[in-house]
């Protein structure tokens, strides 16, 4: 077993490995830290069996055969830490090298997606997918409702009426007023009196009080009263706090 690393016929890490595909994203082959530490493969999967053999090593211990461009040999894939372990009794150029290569892996796998190499990776991998499309799922829920919003919002010119905005928004206009009625968004002052508008409301710039004419006919039909009026921010708010509820 070769202990030390010698200058003239020592090929760099990145010259060996550059397209190397034998390392997993959470793995390193017994064939590359053979090549790593210079050692006979035979001799690395030797120290590999012992270290099982006392319990020591946390990887699968279930090893793969792999293509040699000759007869095919016995691989196992170990963990960063069961790695160390299986060099600790190198020369400390080589475990630096070993060090070396996987802060390399490490740091080409961000952001990338790598093939597994074994059944144990494979399980990772589709349990890391399962858990960032419902991480997404859960990201796509909570934009939903200001995706919608805007959509609304993109038809709406101005501020509207609240039996407009109830339509906007898609529920019947005494359900709107109930709720936001209900919210403290809009109070009457009397039983039978016109809706006014809470001040924080006005304040936020959900609602506005503006003066309208009603009644038909002749001009001296008509009068001019004070109206609630929901304004743009209002009708996105609106659609981000009602969306999902029962109204």
């Amino acid at each position: 077993m070769s202990m030390t690393a010698t200058s003239g016929n020592t090929p760099s890490v990145a010259t060996l490995f550059g397209n190397s595909e034998k390392v997993s994203r959470h793995t390193m082959s017994s064939r590359e830290i053979a090549d790593l530490v210079e050692a006979r493969h035979n001799d690395v999967i030797a120290t590999i069996e012992r270290l099982f053999s006392k319990g020591l090593l946390r990887s699968d211990r279930k090893s793969r055969r792999e293509s040699t461009g000759g007869r095919p040999i016995e691989v196992y894939d170990l963990t960063e830490r069961d790695t160390h372990l299986v060099i600790a009794g190198y020369s400390d150029e080589h475990r630096a090298r070993v060090i070396d290569r996987w802060q390399e892996l490490e740091s080409k796998v961000v952001g990338q997606l790598q093939i597994p190499t074994n059944f144990g990776d494979a399980l990772q991998l589709a349990a890391d997918v399962a858990k960032q499309n419902a991480s997404l799922h859960q990201v796509i829920q909570q934009q939903a409702p200001k995706v919608q919003a805007l959509e609304r919002l993109s038809a709406t010119e101005g501020s509207i009426c609240i039996t407009s905005a109830a339509k906007q928004l898609g529920i019947g206009p005494l359900k709107l007023f109930k709720w936001l009625s209900d919210n403290r968004w809009i109070y009457r002052r009397a039983a039978f009196s016109a809706w006014s508008a809470y001040q924080p409301r006005l304040t936020a710039g959900l609602l506005e009080h503006k003066l309208v004419k009603v009644g038909k006919g002749a001009e001296e039909d008509l009068k001019v009263v004070e109206q609630v009026m929901v304004t743009r921010k209002g009708i996105t708010t609106l659609a981000e706090q009602i969306q999902g509820n029962s109204l």
